[in-house]
């Protein structure tokens, strides 16, 4: 590489001019370009111009990136060839800027990889040139990780043979769960297997249709607990807003199973487990609601109810009942709806035929619910209040009556009403407890308004 150094003397000069000189370096065949080094350091007397040697690998010289404004030259800076330099009369220091041809095609872009470029050592972009190629050579030694394209298309041919669809799958569970060779923990995971496939309503129907909800119901009536509880798992998830399946579970005699279940002794995961089955089996079905008061429900469930020292199932049953007789207020309300769809007056008749709230007063859950108010849960004390204001319209008389729940709606009302100030001085939510007090306000209320009305009589 040669660098040509020119210094410039005198005071009088009629005119001043610019030796460039380009500087052609290669770095390992991808950096190739021209600078001219320009030094400013005076001289003594007339113009000189000295020519020097310099190699490449001595350093790396700082290269100015100019732009489409004019900057100031330091003494023994490089400039891209190409580069408009010129002599500032005034201040008496060089300049560059872009050449002409350079400014029609700058952008933001060029200035970002030859500012890039200006910083590299060459020293370093051969150490990492030299790197490359060794790691090429090192993988074209190695083997192939790549499989040929003949042995990728066997395996997937293969692999299409062993897709199952779930009507096939659930075929195939069936078979296995029919099987005598089948053990207990084999009809397990069968059952885990089908409980995942039922919640899709088509694949819930096509159950059916194959008879699995009968291999269902054999399971539940098994003396293994675990086969018992996740069979009664399997219905609910099938019968779940699946109308088509509520039917069919009816006809094929699942409410009096589970009904069964409930009223013998069995432990208390399975009566979970059951009481899901028989809510989803009754939900928006008031045929089975219907059949599940022909045939005792409620008095199953009271018996249950007592019987669960623990809370666990009341909440359980309370919300269940809830649920039947606010769809019931549901359908009826809608019926004051002039545009209402052709299966309304249908599903109002059948309605009408569940005598839901009536049977809870005779099965004694007027002052079966009340006891839930008792429980620590603030949860259980909700759904308590929702079913004690749902079932007024059969029970005020037993709650003017009842010292034992209005002194727990006067207690739990002083309790919220604390919960509330305690959480408005800690800056927290208290749009629940809030709800809870609504709740109590509102059954006071209706029970008061009774009292007037006696009174008036």
């Amino acid at each position: 590489m040669r660098l040509i150094f020119c210094c410039f003397g005198g005071a009088n000069l009629s005119c001043l001019f610019l030796v460039l000189l380009q500087l052609h370096c290669s770095l390992s065949q991808k950096f190739e370009g021209a600078l001219t080094v320009v030094n400013t350091e005076g001289g003594g007397g007339a113009d000189e111009e000295e020519e020097v040697t310099v190699d490449d690998d001595d350093g790396v010289f700082e290269v100015v990136q100019p732009n489409e404004q004019w900057q100031t030259l330091k003494p023994g800076q490089a400039v891209p060839a190409g580069s408009h330099v010129r002599l500032n009369l005034q201040t008496g220091e060089r300049e560059v800027r872009l050449g002409e041809e350079q400014l029609k095609y700058w952008t933001q872009q060029h200035r970002e990889e030859e500012k890039s470029w200006s910083s590299i050592d060459p020293d370093e972009v051969k150490r990492a040139m030299k790197k490359i190629k060794e790691d090429q050579s090192s993988q074209d030694s190695a083997p192939s990780a790549f499989r040929p394209l003949d042995e990728l298309k066997k395996d997937m041919a293969e692999l299409d043979l062993l897709v199952e669809t779930d009507v096939q799958i659930m075929r195939r569970l069936l078979d296995q769960f029919n099987s005598s060779n089948s053990t207990a923990e084999q009809k397990l995971s069968i059952l885990q297997e089908l409980e995942y496939l039922v919640h899709q309503v088509d694949n819930a129907q096509t159950l059916c249709a194959m008879g699995g909800l009968s291999f269902i119901l054999q399971g539940m009536n098994s003396s293994d607990v675990r086969l018992q509880e996740n069979s009664a798992l399997v219905l609910g998830s099938a019968v779940a807003s699946n109308p088509v399946v509520q039917v069919q579970a009816v006809e094929g005699g699942a409410l009096q199973t589970l009904l069964t279940t409930l009223a013998t002794t069995q432990p208390l995961n399975v009566k979970k487990k059951v009481l899901f089955a028989l809510a989803c089996l009754l939900r928006h079905f008031p045929y089975a609601q219907r059949h599940f008061l022909s045939h005792g429900g409620l008095q199953i469930l009271s018996e249950l109810f007592r019987a669960d020292a623990g809370g666990i199932l009341r909440t359980r049953i309370v919300t269940m009942l809830y649920d039947m007789i606010s769809e019931k207020e549901l359908i009826s309300q809608a019926g004051l709806d002039p545009v209402q769809d052709p299966a309304h007056a249908e599903r109002l008749r059948q309605y009408s035929q569940v005598s839901l709230q009536e049977e809870l007063m005779e099965e004694g859950w007027c002052s079966l619910v009340p006891q839930l108010l008792q429980s620590t849960e603030h949860d259980c004390r909700e759904k308590a209040l929702r079913a004690l204001l749902a079932m007024t319209p059969v029970c005020l008389d037993q709650y003017r009556s009842d010292d034992a729940l209005l002194g727990s709606l006067l207690a739990l009302r002083l309790q919220y009403s604390e919960l509330i100030q305690s959480e408005i001085i800690l800056g927290e939510e208290t749009s629940y407890f809030t709800e809870i007090v609504e709740l109590i306000d509102s059954l006071q209320v209706k029970v008061k308004d009774q009292d007037v009305l006696l009174k008036g009589k």
